[in-house]
């Protein structure tokens, strides 16, 4: 799975704002991620919250908390 769907997909399964950590122990948990085919998984996943934010997709909420904001579904 993309970095992006896999951020995607835990953000959209949480019921609260994420802090990235507690996103990337999720991804990883969910096998969303392995972390033998994505090397440096925390820098991925911050740099997918990133790009998700940007596109409008997911929204900062405070200091390295993120959550969905509710626009298209899709990074690209």
């Amino acid at each position: 799975m993309a970095p992006d769907d896999a951020v995607m997909r835990v953000l959209e399964e949480a019921d609260e704002p994420l802090h990235w950590t507690v996103v990337v122990d999720r991804a990883l948990r969910a096998g969303f991620l392995d972390p033998f085919e994505t090397p440096d998984v925390r820098a991925v996943v911050q740099r997918a919250l990133a790009e998700l934010g940007r596109a409008g997709i997911a929204r900062k909420v405070s200091t390295g908390v993120w959550e969905l904001s509710g626009g298209p579904r899709s990074a690209t």
